[in-house]
């Protein structure tokens, strides 16, 4: 089906992007992958050429537009040129961390941080899964406890995305431990904060581009004027934004059924066995008629979704829906692909095995599939 979501603008956007993923990242991916993250220069390159921030106002050095629809392209870009581990930090940045700094920091604050965020200087994370706390966010264990002008703020934190490149950083901490989900707050530590402390860079089966670490705090001091928003409303907020957060998920795996299906359907062609093409095989042509089928449907649904975003009625449920049945999805399609490759399909060389790879961790961030399901559950009334 023909998608009918882009303007001629976005398509002009698209075109862009595209030549500087494959002009800036792809040529280097092999590098990043090898080094567990990529380097700070392609997040200059990306912020000069307006590729971050771009719902930021111009007058904090944004692109002054909110439309997810550009988000959305910048994530496709990079799944579709086999990239997405290098990109992932870049639509963390973009589609999870920025909308905090838009939506609850002062103006102080907007001008201190947000150039630079756009400007790719000041690279952002969030901080919320813990050792023993991952998708129940209610029962996270750092405090950040008020003494006189700063927080001294305590605790760990663990698969923390752009974690060792990251300046600045969400951190979702208990300023009134005494009082459960509504003494959760966000405050922004950076960079040189004393008692902020990298741990090891963790080793991944998949999106080995990108950089994910433990984060330690020990009595480290953070100012009160590093506050996000208002006190004891983090969780609140965490879950206003969750989301987008989801459909950004969502995006990148729609992206990847589509790149793993092309890859798989040309490789079909030109394959043979038995004298013919293996394409040409009735359980061949079955696999791609079925992916070719579901991925349809998803990407009806997926962009349906991001019209909702824009319109600002996207449901919780449904970003939940959106998020679930594309990754598994994901996680089917690019099994099947490989199959279909046979022993090739496993060799690093192919692009489907870094596929494969990285599917497999969309079921498990941004709240497991299993958390997906319960929420849309609860909805129903049950």
């Amino acid at each position: 089906m023909k998608r009918t979501l882009f303007t001629s603008d976005h398509e002009m956007f698209r075109d862009s992007v595209h030549h500087f993923v494959a002009r800036e990242m792809v040529p280097f991916n092999e590098q990043w992958e090898k080094d567990g993250m990529v380097s700070r220069e392609l997040w200059l390159k990306a912020g000069q050429q307006g590729f971050l921030g771009m719902d930021v106002p111009e007058a904090y050095g944004g692109g002054g537009v909110k439309d997810f629809r550009f988000n959305a392209i910048l994530v496709e870009e990079t799944v579709r040129q086999c990239v997405q581990s290098a990109g992932l930090g870049i639509s963390l940045h973009n589609d999870i961390v920025i909308p905090y700094f838009l939506a609850y920091t002062s103006e102080e604050q907007k001008q201190r941080w947000l150039p630079g965020i756009c400007a790719g200087e000041l690279i952002t994370a969030i901080a919320m899964t813990e050792p023993g706390t991952g998708s129940d966010l209610a029962a996270v264990r750092t405090t950040a406890l008020r003494q006189d002008d700063h927080y001294l703020l305590n605790g760990q934190k663990t698969f923390i995305t752009n974690g060792i490149l990251s300046d600045l950083v969400v951190v979702v901490a208990k300023t009134d431990p005494t009082k459960g989900h509504k003494g959760i707050s966000l405050l922004v530590v950076e960079r040189d904060t004393e008692g902020f402390k990298r741990g090891r860079k963790l080793a991944k089966i998949g999106q080995k581009a990108q950089d994910t670490a433990e984060l330690f705090f020990e009595d480290a001091k953070v100012p009160l004027s590093n506050l996000l928003g208002e006190e004891g409303q983090g969780f609140y907020y965490l879950m206003r934004m969750l989301a987008q957060e989801r459909l950004s998920v969502a995006v990148s795996a729609l992206a990847a059924c589509e790149t793993a299906l092309e890859l798989t359907l040309q490789y079909c062609k030109e394959r043979t066995a038995f004298g013919q093409p293996i394409g040409a095989f009735q359980n061949s042509r079955f696999k791609l008629a079925e992916m070719k089928t579901e991925i349809e449907i998803g990407r009806v649904f997926v962009d349906r979704c991001i019209e909702e975003l824009n319109a600002q009625s996207l449901t919780a449920e449904t970003a939940a829906m959106a998020k679930w049945w594309t990754s598994d999805l994901q996680k089917r399609v690019v099994d099947q692909c490989l199959q279909l490759y046979g022993g090739y399909g496993y060799m690093l060389e192919y692009p489907i095995a870094h596929l494969f790879l990285d599917a497999r961790v969309q079921s498990i961030y941004a709240g497991t599939n299993e958390i997906m399901k319960e929420i849309i559950g609860r909805s129903l009334g049950v």
